[in-house]
């Protein structure tokens, strides 16, 4: 007898054979067989064949008025245990025998058989039409299919929503946990994990996915030990994502195929799906540890994984399971090795496509911005680390002028994915992490707009031979942004008193002006603001991370230091003359 074979699952939703058994109209009702709300239908089915099996694809509510069905009742018994039992291998989900004009009674054997077997057995009363049914199944899949693209319409704004926040990258996986109800986990090139969110899952199943993203990883790299523990993630529900379903597929709601028509003896009809098809093979050997996409399900995932990427193809997505929980991983295409990774307790259609639009969000929030720079740039680097002057290797760039921007976020500190993010925004690569502050440089004659979460400091434009002066224009520019609570401020570049004296002449001036605070940078920098912010100890403060006492104490000292009064405007603008010379 051939074994149980997969369902080959249609691409439109799947209809619970409970919500069918709930409608009125047909007054179907279950006679033998589980009780099991999990049931699902693909399609019905009409067939009065002794042998259905050839003609099964799976997961078909099979229809049958019972014209096969032998008049000898000696062998009644027998007979129903074999056709129940081809039903079952055949992946049929539930059988429906129609009452009259054939039978006036389901037979006794057969509701013995389907018990025998599990297979729901449905009473088809004489006034409800095998083709009613057939219309019911392909009604209640297109009310599966139109609030299946509802959720995924809501998922792709909800999505792309999260990707346009100050943090892109955790607000993404976020809200794709929330709407698979279940784990999202963003991979970096060599396996690590750089976010996550849902509920933390066990040892296992972060391991196995862990191992699946080698599956789609286009590296050569081995499978990474799976790290110890998630970032801190938030609980969004129950179990982890994975599993595909499909939303917008192929065909309409109800399929291929007629939505029914009486079956007559020997006839076949169909609903939601082919009438007629090739008969399944049996089920893959679900030992094997992922399915992966069409390109590569000739090869085990299991040796995927390990394989060289010149010897194998490298698959967008791969599937696998660990016992109730389903995992996916989706390849990001920026190619750089980045994987998107989810789990779920619960396969439902149009988790797929969902997981699919996040996949793409995330490529180009983790991806390269400009193509064909990332050699040029590299270049760059090590020809300044071999002591090549900036304005040599300023060229490799493609800009004769930049502009340094400092960016500090609002809520936490940042990290490398924000600071990634942000540098797209603002159409750059070029990104400096630090502690507390994000450098970016910037193609001179661009003004970037304000950044929603970030508070920006931005230089003037200037050449490569002046990016340190830009760098402290743009550092002060940040420190008056936060200072008066305004999203950008742009160093000021007009002409000015500054061009009616020759620069060794002020620079000169500068230093014998300044001299006293030479030794203690620290006063000059908090004169500097203070003077910046017109005599604002609060903003001053707020400026230098210091507390207010703390700017009197230094500016008094400033003052005698320097033997002048700073309350005189004229001392103010000839002190704020050095100090942007000095």
């Amino acid at each position: 007898m051939p074994e149980s074979i997969t369902p080959a699952v249609p691409p439109t939703p799947p209809v619970p054979l409970s919500a069918l058994l709930a409608r009125e109209d047909l007054a179907l009702r279950r006679i033998a067989g589980p009780d099991d709300p999990s049931v699902v239908i693909h399609w019905a089915h009409t067939s009065e064949m002794a042998d259905p099996y050839p003609y099964l694809l799976g997961g078909e509510l099979l229809l049958t008025a019972g014209v096969h069905v032998p008049a000898a009742d000696s062998r009644l018994a027998a007979y129903f245990d074999d056709y129940v039992s081809r039903i079952v291998a055949a992946g049929g989900a539930a059988l429906g025998f129609g009452v009259a004009p054939v039978h006036d009674t389901v037979p006794p054997a057969l509701v013995a058989a389907c018990d025998a077997h599990g297979l729901p057995l449905l009473e088809v009363p004489p006034q409800t039409t095998f083709s009613g049914v057939a219309r019911a199944v392909w009604q209640l899949m297109a009310q599966a299919r139109l609030a299946e693209l509802r959720r995924v319409t809501e998922a792709q704004q909800s999505l792309a929503s999260a990707a346009a926040r100050p943090d892109p990258v955790p607000s993404v996986l976020r809200r794709l946990a929330r709407h698979l109800s279940g784990l999202a986990v963003l991979y970096g090139p060599d396996g690590t994990v750089l976010a996550g969110a849902g509920r933390e899952p066990s040892e296992e199943i972060r391991t196995a996915l862990a191992d699946l993203t080698a599956v789609v990883r286009p590296t050569a790299t081995p499978t990474p030990e799976p790290p110890a523990a998630l970032p801190p993630t938030t609980a969004v529900g129950d179990g982890a994502e994975g599993g595909e379903g499909s939303a917008g597929g192929e065909g309409s709601a109800g399929g291929e195929g007629s939505a029914g028509g009486e079956g007559s003896a020997g006839g076949e009809g169909s609903a939601g799906g082919e009438g007629s098809a090739e008969r399944p093979q049996p089920a893959e050997d679900r030992s094997a540890p992922a399915a992966v996409s069409a390109s590569a399900r000739s090869m085990p995932a299991s040796n995927a994984g390990r394989a060289s990427a010149a010897a194998r193809p490298v698959p967008a997505s791969a599937t696998d399971a660990v016992g109730a929980t389903h995992l996916a991983a989706y390849a990001l295409g920026s190619g750089e090795g980045f994987v998107l990774g989810v789990a779920t307790a619960r396969r439902e259609p149009g988790d797929h496509t969902i997981a699919s639009v996040a996949a793409v969000l995330l490529s180009l929030l983790t991806g390269e911005h400009h193509s064909g720079a990332g050699a040029a740039r590299s270049s760059a680097l090590v020809r300044l680390l071999l002591g090549a002057p900036p304005e040599e290797v300023a060229p490799l760039l493609g800009d004769d002028s930049w502009v340094v921007v400092h960016a500090r976020p609002e809520a936490q500190l940042p990290d490398a994915v924000a600071a990634s993010a942000l540098g797209a925004a603002l159409g750059s690569p070029l990104v400096d992490l630090g502690h507390d502050v994000v450098r970016v440089l910037v193609p001179g004659g661009r003004v970037p707009p304000p950044q929603a979460g970030w508070t920006l400091g931005m230089s003037a434009d200037v050449a490569p031979r002046e990016w340190a002066a830009g760098d402290a224009q743009a550092a002060r520019a940040l420190a008056r942004a936060r200072a008066t609570r305004t999203p950008l401020v742009r160093h000021g570049a007009r002409p000015g008193l500054a061009d009616l004296v020759a620069r060794d002449d002020a620079e000169a001036h500068a230093r014998t002006l300044l001299a006293p605070l030479a030794a203690r940078p620290e006063l000059a920098e908090t004169l500097r603001n203070w003077l910046a912010l017109h005599g604002s100890w609060d903003r001053t403060a707020v400026a230098l991370d210091v507390h207010r006492n703390t700017v009197r104490q230094r500016i008094a000292r400033c003052a005698a230091l320097l033997d002048a009064d700073l309350d005189d405007p004229d001392v103010r603008m000839e002190l704020w003359f050095a100090l942007r010379h000095g």
